[in-house]
């Protein structure tokens, strides 16, 4: 069993950055990906970012990629999503997830095993 914490959402002004947090704990020598997806008021869910935790390697959804950087520090089983050039457009519930078998893919972050609590990031104008 794994559970997963986040941390780092807030507020920010369009244009401005934020950095969210996600540290695994129990099984984490189990997971093979981690990653975030995001659910905003009236939009289906959208798998932003997944790393495959053996090497490191980020995949990004398109829409976010070269705004948002997702890497893990295997030191500290912690997955940090960095959210650059925010618009009012990502605002919205950010999750962490993670699964012990399924590939790092962003889209796949919608059915990991494994998901925190939620945190809310909102931009304004």
């Amino acid at each position: 069993q794994v559970t997963l914490t986040e941390s780092g959402g807030g507020s920010a002004q369009a244009g401005g950055s934020l950095r969210l947090s996600c540290t695994a704990s129990g099984d984490t020598w189990s997971l093979n990906s981690m990653g975030w997806y995001r659910q905003s008021p009236g939009y289906e869910r959208e798998g932003l970012a997944a790393v495959w935790l053996a090497y490191g390697e980020p995949f990004y959804d398109e829409s976010v990629k070269g705004r948002f950087f997702a890497s893990f520090d295997k030191t500290k089983t912690t997955a940090y999503l960095q959210l650059n050039r925010l618009t009012p457009e990502d605002s919205g519930m950010y999750f962490c997830t993670a699964d012990p078998v399924k590939m790092a893919s962003a889209a796949g972050t919608l059915n990991y095993r494994y998901r925190g609590q939620g945190t809310q990031v909102t931009v304004t104008v």
